[in-house]
């Protein structure tokens, strides 16, 4: 079996066999296929699509490429969730801790950022102190004492999976809905968690644009969950406007932290409460609205952010940061990006904020890039607001000769216009084994 042949016969659109898959994964694991020839075969699949039948293959595939994670000894059931992507979406730094809080044990492996979205574990990793390089055993020990760990993804657990995505991330095959059903999936498979709750995103700022594309990603992945005997639900949320104000790694866990201080922006506050009431509702806590009852009785008498502090604490983290938010990285300069009329903002294409945030070092352009944790953008006028001529839209953070093209880039995708634009939900479905719930 030649690598040459596989990716011709993906190339013409022939269907893989499970024997082909897995070869080709095997053997980029073993570091015997190179990069060039795995990217030509990524972008073959982009194109070509893959089956049900390949999808599901290639998640096994890649779920098995290393250890698959026993989590029997953490006590109760363990749930989990993933983000598809998005701008600003820092919703796992304020909604795990409010379910853990809640009594539920939350054993959370997150991964970086991609293309032009963010990623958990780079955030954390903003936190001074922070550790997101546990052991297996220290995971357990600490999901079991506090009630809540958050992780990287470790060099055992789908390391075809780790390639594949620092490598997907470089060459402009993100968003593929068969490659994002099995890098999610093969990772939580492995990870070992009960119960999943998917976040799949859809808009401008998404690598789903439409909500029938994220439909059709989240049935995947919950048929592949639930085939695998794992409580499996997706949310659909919208990322047509990146969710709170603030974009860039430690920008974003200043904001998630004032959602669990019960005075975050109201979109990331809501969307954070629904997704911590459908993990409860996957736990087995009671219904959606005695979830959600709980979920917001935690952040008010503060014990969510205490939960969150007690995680931070036990991975290394100067907790007095979380009060005092000027102990994080400061940015080397910043600039304000005024309007340039007067109007009301009817697009503010989010895909382009986080290729701003990218450009001036909140993100990767190449695998490997080192991250300004400090580097991003405030955003002080969304879509749907109205500016006058000079005020402030933005303000960005980083260096200073970074700041004209991410300006270019923020700019491409503003547009204004006499009429207010209709508003958006916040969530359009949720998504279950049992079919599609519409809102």
């Amino acid at each position: 079996m030649r690598m040459y042949d596989i990716i011709m016969k993906k190339r013409n659109g022939g269907e893989l066999s499970k024997e082909e898959i897995h070869f080709f994964i095997e053997g980029y694991t073993r570091g015997e296929i190179p990069d060039y020839q795995v990217s030509a075969l990524m972008m073959a699949i982009y194109f070509q699509k893959m089956t049900e039948k390949e999808t599901y293959e290639l998640t096994m595939a890649m779920a098995h490429s290393g250890e698959m994670l026993d989590l029997s000894g953490i006590h109760g059931c363990k749930v989990d969730k993933h983000s598809t992507g998005g701008v600003g979406d820092k919703t796992s730094l304020a909604l795990t801790p409010m379910v853990a809080a809640c009594g539920i044990p939350v054993a959370k492996m997150s991964g970086r950022g991609l293309g032009h979205t963010g990623g958990t574990i780079d955030k954390l990793e903003s936190f001074p102190g922070f550790s997101t390089s546990l052991t297996t055993k220290q995971f357990i020990e600490n999901v079991n004492r506090i009630g809540i760990a958050i992780m990287g993804q470790t060099a055992d657990l789908a390391p075809a999976d780790k390639k594949l995505y620092a490598l997907r991330d470089v060459t402009a095959t993100v968003s593929c809905i068969p490659l994002i059903a099995s890098s999610i999936m093969s990772k939580k498979l492995a990870s070992g968690s009960d119960a999943i709750l998917l976040d799949v995103t859809t808009g401008t700022g998404a690598f789903m644009k439409t909500v029938d594309q994220s439909i059709e990603l989240a049935k995947l992945m919950v048929s592949i969950g639930t085939h695998h005997g794992r409580r499996v639900a997706a949310m659909i949320t919208d990322m047509d406007t990146p969710l709170g104000h603030n974009i860039g790694n430690s920008l974003e866990v200043m904001e998630s932290m004032d959602v669990l201080k019960g005075h975050g922006p109201a979109d990331l506050t809501e969307v954070c409460l629904q997704l911590a009431a459908n993990m409860l509702v996957l736990a087995g806590k009671g219904t959606p609205a005695e979830c959600r009852a709980m979920a917001q009785a935690v952040i008010a008498d503060g014990s969510a952010f205490a939960k969150c502090k007690e995680m931070f604490a036990a991975q290394g983290g100067d907790t007095r940061v979380l009060d005092d938010y000027s102990l994080f990285e400061q940015p080397a300069a910043r600039y304000e990006l005024l309007a340039e009329q007067d109007g009301y903002i009817v697009a503010n294409d989010a895909e382009k904020i986080g290729s701003a945030s990218v450009l001036l070092g909140a993100g990767r352009q190449k695998k490997g890039d080192p991250l300004d944790f400090a580097a991003g953008i405030t955003l002080h006028k969304k879509r749907g607001d109205y500016v006058h001529k000079g005020e402030s839209l933005a303000t960005f953070y980083g260096a200073a000769d970074k700041f004209e093209a991410a300006a270019a880039e923020y700019r491409s995708g503003l547009v204004y216009g006499a009429e207010k634009p209709e508003e958006a939900p916040l969530v359009y479905a949720l998504v279950t084994k049992d079919g599609v719930e519409r809102y």
